[in-house]
């Protein structure tokens, strides 16, 4: 406890130093901001930064490594950003004045995925965490009007629980979990790369129940990031972890109306994503998906509803996408560039570039 209180007070002091607000006032602040992002500096220094929809940084605010993705609050200013694997700790993220709340330590024997959701009624967070003793894979539930207090684990019935979102219907997950092992002491290590079980995986919130369980077609296909649409249609993105020669299918598609599972088919094009995707979004008011592929340097554009690929837009180590209200999608890339991709037609157009690398998610606020 000593040493949490440590952290936060630390970090609390760092953030009011180096936090450089664009507005005046905390309401102007609130109507421009468009999303955060963890980013890293040229001098390697860890931030969690806010942007507008011009590009213009609002606020940044250090922190001691580097985090991943978050989520913002339904119904209050607050959000919440996770660090990156292994990473133990959650900062809590206040929005009106561009600073740092507090910070939430895994727990013993656990760490971060760097991914959480909050219920519709934002009374409890949901993390994604490994208990790295024995690698089992669990969501740590938190009572958010209680200082995020640690309330239970959800079993997910199995290893490496990314990326989660919350169901329309509100009372269920869904989690892409990658089925690899590894453990802090090893790093980034992957542990078990003979013998993964990947999955993607829909249960009750409440009661931790497995409704649904869909495997890869090829068990090395980690399943990782995943977004979902209003009506309930999952699109997810692996990162294959076999041989490099091989180019299995990448993305996903779960219906969990009728509980149909596929796999999309990208045809010729399969070999430009470098088997690997970073982000999904799928835009609620289109039929149409972005996936992010950084190694190689493409953006994918799915008919979601449909299964189908309309085509491939080149931006250089594209990373985090957001599905803007005008049709559009927001893109960072990892060489400091932030695009807006509006079609396979159109060139991705370049709002701004920061000496700064984004990681590979952006927090809608």
């Amino acid at each position: 406890m000593q040493r949490r209180q440590f952290i936060q007070i630390s970090l609390a002091g760092m953030a009011a130093a180096w936090a450089f607000p664009a507005f005046a006032n905390g309401a102007r602040r609130a109507a421009s901001l468009r999303f955060l992002s963890s980013v890293d500096d040229g001098l390697g220094g860890h931030f969690i930064a806010a942007a507008d929809n011009t590009g213009a940084q609002l606020f940044r605010i250090p922190v001691p490594e580097r985090c991943h993705s978050g989520c913002l609050h339904p119904h209050t200013e607050q959000a919440v950003i996770l660090s990156r694997r292994p990473g133990r700790n959650l900062y809590v993220i206040n929005m009106l004045e561009g600073n740092l709340e507090t910070v939430v330590e895994a727990g013993n024997g656990f760490h971060f995925y760097g991914h959480g959701v909050f219920s519709k009624a934002g009374d409890r967070f949901y993390a994604t965490a490994n208990h790295y003793p024995g690698g089992e894979g669990v969501i740590r539930v938190y009572a958010v009007n209680e200082g995020y207090r640690h309330l239970e684990d959800l079993a997910v019935g199995g290893m490496d629980p990314h990326e989660l979102r919350l169901h329309p219907d509100g009372e269920q997950l869904v989690v892409a979990l990658g089925g690899i092992k590894t453990h802090p002491d090893y790093g980034r290590i992957k542990l078990n790369l003979e013998s993964m079980r990947p999955a993607l995986v829909v249960l009750d919130r409440r009661s931790g129940t497995i409704a649904q369980r869909c495997e890869p077609s090829h068990p090395q296909l980690s399943c990782h990031h995943l977004d979902i649409s209003p009506e309930g249609i999952v699109i997810a993105g692996y990162q294959f972890e076999g041989d490099k020669w091989q180019t299995p299918p990448l993305i996903a598609r779960l219906d969990t109306r009728n509980g149909n599972f596929s796999e999309i088919d990208a045809g010729a094009q399969q070999s430009d994503l470098g088997n690997y995707t970073a982000s999904v979004a799928v835009h609620p008011q289109s039929p149409v998906a972005a996936v992010t592929a950084p190694r190689g340097n493409t953006v994918m554009l799915l008919d979601y509803r449909a299964g189908t690929v309309i085509g491939l837009v080149p931006v250089p180590d594209p990373g985090g996408v957001l599905a803007e209200p005008d049709g559009s999608f927001l893109v960072s890339s990892g060489h400091g560039g932030l695009y807006r991709v509006r079609g396979v037609t159109q060139a991705p157009e370049l709002i701004a570039r920061h000496p700064l690398r984004w990681d590979n998610h952006l927090t809608r606020t």
